[in-house]
This record gives structure tokens, sequence and C-alpha cells, in this order.
């Protein structure tokens, strides 16, 4: 009822060590708190907060126009809602240096498990765009270092997002990888790769854990589970999944109420009341409500 009831504390802590077991863990988007209570109640293995959902929940492009108090408070909301961890998209970091290491504590004590920083620009754009800029690889080690050196929980998973395969190359991607677990970064993300066998070539050269991120419409093949699993990828992330399928599901249910003047036809493909009231713990919260107020109300007052 309410929240999660396992501290956040537990929650990186379980991250590092499903991490340590070598199997590829999953993680879906979750575009609200109610659909990451969900994500675990299916038996996934934690929960991705997508920066690129966050921005198209507020009607914006992806293009670095939110701020670290959306993105944070957002986190939170979700954070708490599921007793999974959760990765959170912190794009640049906001900033330079000092607003990374700012970015870090607040999205720490936001709960999330862990968090990715980018060697993109400011202001960044979509990893699956054209067009993308990186910065240095001085500028890019800065942001991991304040990053690391922020953080107040040691199992806070710092992870470091590399974009330069797409402008530079694979082999250019697998320098900066190494250059930042140089730094410190406790996983790597390397964005936009387009087989398998590049996904592969990252995992040989580092000895961190690495993410692929299987985002519909992008530069990459949307790889099976265990073919992800086969190469050596330990995290795979679904970022803008769910908030596809529901907003394609809202777009046709508009359009049938224009075309048929009810949406009688598509209330078989609804979630029932009785199942949204199972997700939401309905019960638990009526219960509480009968301990704590028990007594009855005198009609005439």
């Amino acid at each position: 009822m309410l929240y999660s009831t396992v501290t956040p504390a537990d929650k990186r802590a379980a991250l590092r060590t499903a991490l340590a077991g070598g199997e590829l863990l999953r993680f879906p988007g979750a575009f609200n708190p109610l659909s990451a209570r969900l994500i675990a109640e299916k038996g996934f293995e934690g929960v991705y907060i997508s920066g690129a959902v966050i921005s198209a929940d507020l009607g914006l492009p992806d293009i670095g126009l939110t701020t670290l108090t959306e993105v944070a408070g957002r986190a939170a909301q979700i954070a708490r809602m599921s007793d999974l961890p959760s990765l959170v998209d912190a794009d640049t970091g906001f900033g330079e240096p000092m607003n990374v290491a700012r970015t870090v504590q607040q999205l720490e004590d936001a709960g999330v498990a862990g968090l990715h920083i980018e060697d993109q620009v400011n202001p960044k754009r979509c990893g699956h765009l054209d067009g993308k800029a990186v910065v240095d690889e001085n500028t890019a080690i800065q942001r991991i270092k304040a990053a690391v050196s922020a953080r107040r929980d040691a199992n806070l998973l710092i992870m470091a997002r590399t974009d330069i395969r797409a402008l530079d190359g694979l082999n250019s991607a697998i320098d900066r990888a190494k250059a930042l677990v140089d730094a410190g970064a406790d996983a790597i993300f390397p964005e936009a790769m387009v087989d398998l066998a590049e996904f592969e070539a990252v995992r040989a050269a580092v000895d961190v854990p690495i993410l692929a991120n299987m985002t519909e419409f992008g530069k990459s093949e949307l790889f099976t589970n265990q073919q992800l699993a086969d190469v050596g990828v330990n995290i795979v992330i679904y970022p803008v999944s769910l908030l596809r399928l529901a907003m394609g599901a809202a777009e046709r249910g508009l359009d049938t109420i224009l075309a048929e003047g009810s949406l009688t036809s598509r209330v078989p493909e609804m979630q029932t009341r009785a199942r949204l009231y199972e997700l939401l713990d309905y019960q638990s919260y009526g219960s509480f409500d009968t301990s704590v107020f028990n007594f009855t109300l005198d009609g005439n007052r």
C-alpha cells in the first residue's frame, strides 16, 4: 500500500548483486508510477526512467528542455512505487561538472538505484537521431569523475553513456568506453549499436556491465533477450515502449469515438475496473480505512 517498503539503499544493493550474477536484467521503461508497479508485478528485474518519456509526457521533444527538478521529481514518484531498482536517464548531467555532482545527489535523494550520464553536447538530442554531437574526451571524463565523487551511497550505480559510435565509428566508441571506465564508471551504455557484433566488441573491451537500448524505430535491430545475453549484455532497456503502446491505444480509442460515436467496440481491449483496483491494491486501502475509522457518524450532526 502507498509506496514500496524496500529502501533505496536495499534496492541499490540488490542491483549490484544482480549485476554480479551475470544474468541479463530487463528494465522496461515506466511512463508513470502505476506502470512501474505493473512492471514489477509481471516479474521484470528493474524499472527504467527515460528522459525521452519525461519530455514527451510534458509535450516536449527530447532535446534537453527538461530540468533536473522535473526529472528528479518524476524519478522519485516512479522509484518509490516499486520494489524493483530503477535506473534513470540523467542526460548530460544538466550542466558543468558541479551541476553533474548536484544532479547525482538529487537523483540519489529521489531513491533511484542508478543513473547514466552521456557524452553529448548541451543541448542534447535523442540518441537514435542523426545530427548528434559529442563533447571531447576530457569533458566526458570530468562528468563521470564528478558523478562518482558526488554519490554518498557507494552502491549507487554510475553508468556512462557514449554516443560517439554514430559519429566516429565503433573503435572510437570502444576507446571512449575504456576511458570512461578508467574515470570510475560502474557500467557502460554504448548508444546506437547497429548489430550484435558491436555489442560483443564493447563487452570484450571493458570489464564492467554494459547496457543495450532496445528502442523501437531506432538504429539498432530489436534483438531478443537471448541474443543479447549470448553476447554478454547485462542490462536491456525498453525506454519508450510502454508509452508508445499506451499512446497508440489512446489514439485508436479517440478515432473510434469519432467514427462510431462510442467506445463500445473498444471495451474488450481496456483494463477492467477490477484489474485496475487490483493493481492499485485498493483492498489494502479499504482495510486501512476500516482499522482507523472504526466509528459511526451521527446523522444529525
